[in-house]
């Protein structure tokens, strides 16, 4: 059984958590969708994923992912309950309507349409159930685009994103699921908000996010440089550093190590403490715009003078000096980083098929405490008696319904 490893509704023993007593319903699968139920869910939301049985399929498709897709479904779905049904036959979509019936949000992230064919839009919920809060996460909000398909590489495609992170001529998309993930946040705050504003109102709301728009917020800064410049911004590994120290460096044994001198008393302090008395002493370079227009040269220099030092000596005379620097870390060097170990940010999970692992907490503090793995994330369909029977199926026409199978009798079931 999928054990909690602490109390499903508090942070601690007398902090309950924000959204404990809320039940979300999620239609999703991939990244955006199961990232705003997991935000929601660690935030003491009980979230249901409602995973696809029957017509060959088996659970949402990301549990058998491989390569670059293999944490998806431990990393997003943890906290969270496993309901299966078949929502192309008439009694999986009304014990969908039943358990909608519970629920104060409903998330989901299929293709346009998808939803609608199947009576679970928000137009075909909204005057049934008024207080509902219905996210939808989509490839683009209504307008000339939505009809297309998208991805997160698409997007950063179509975005400018991968402009910016790739060399001139050569378009990279970033090393992470960067607008799958902050969409699926940014849906979570506008349930957030919507679920605010229904105890004003009383009343539900839709909620969309998509990944295009949310790409263009994460470019709007070299937008907005471009309207105060009237000049376009490089790509990154182009551009023309406000800082004249600001780059990886190769050092003893071919080990690299970002260092960063951003002011000019970091540059008397960076000199001092590497015996660099003359280029701290040179006029050429006295101060950061100085230093700028002299990289030409400078950097060969200071590349050729770091050279001869371990990054484990570099990193320790940044550190007593208070100057920034950072080691060149691979994902999987972060699991044994100290820091995220000592400050409680990694947590230990169950994965499906037994094993243990750790997992990365959200990135944020409630009155000092992280919020925590209350529910390991769940095997298929874990969860689909206990959810079934408590909306008021008999064990057999839920196992029934969990299956996929036709259900014996739907006598005195209500919908409403």
């Amino acid at each position: 059984m999928n054990q909690p490893t602490t109390s499903d509704s508090t942070c601690s023993d007398a902090a309950p958590l924000p959204y404990a007593g809320i039940r979300v319903v999620e239609f999703t699968h991939m990244v955006m969708g199961p990232s705003c139920g997991l935000m929601l869910a660690d935030l003491g939301a009980e979230v249901i994923k409602v995973e696809p049985v029957g017509h060959g399929r088996d659970g949402d498709a990301t549990r058998k992912l491989l390569g670059s897709g293999a944490g998806f479904f431990p990393l997003f779905n943890r906290n969270k309950k496993s309901l299966t049904l078949d929502l192309q036959t008439e009694e999986g979509r009304q014990a969908a309507l039943r358990l909608i019936a519970t629920a104060d949000v409903v998330c989901e992230n299929f293709k346009p349409g998808t939803m609608r064919k199947l009576g679970l839009d928000y137009d075909s919920l909204k005057d049934r159930f008024p207080r509902l809060i219905y996210v939808s996460h989509k490839g683009f909000l209504p307008g000339p685009y939505e009809h297309r398909t998208a991805l997160d590489e698409v997007v950063q495609m179509m975005g400018g994103l991968a402009y910016m992170t790739g060399r001139p001529g050569d378009p990279l998309r970033a090393g992470a699921s960067v607008n799958d993930i902050m969409g699926g946040m940014f849906g979570a705050m506008g349930a957030m908000a919507a679920l605010a504003q229904r105890e004003k109102t009383g009343r539900g709301q839709e909620v969309q996010s998509a990944l295009f728009e949310n790409n263009i917020f994460l470019v709007a800064q070299h937008m907005m440089q471009f309207a105060v410049t009237g000049k376009p911004a490089a790509p990154m590994p182009a551009r023309i550093s406000a800082w004249a120290i600001y780059d990886v460096f190769e050092v003893q044994g071919g080990e690299q190590i970002f260092l960063a001198v951003v002011s000019d008393g970091a540059w008397r302090v960076f000199c001092d403490a590497f015996g660099l008395d003359a280029l701290r002493d040179d006029p050429r370079l006295g101060s950061n715009n100085d230093r700028v227009l002299a990289r030409g040269w400078l950097m060969p220099l200071l590349r050729e003078k770091m050279a001869p030092y371990s990054a484990a000596h570099i990193a320790g005379v940044f550190e007593q000096h208070g100057l920034p620097f950072a080691p060149i870390a691979r994902p999987q060097d972060l699991l044994d980083d100290p820091h995220l170990n000592a400050t409680g940010a990694l947590a230990p999970i169950a994965l499906p098929d037994g094993r243990t692992s750790q997992t990365v907490l959200l990135p944020f503090t409630l009155d000092g405490r992280r919020m925590q793995v209350r529910l390991s994330p769940p095997r298929l369909g874990e969860h689909s008696l206990e959810i079934l029977t408590a909306l008021g199926y008999s064990s057999d026409q839920a196992r029934a319904l969990a299956q996929g199978n036709t259900v014996a009798s739907q006598e005195n079931v209500r919908t409403d």
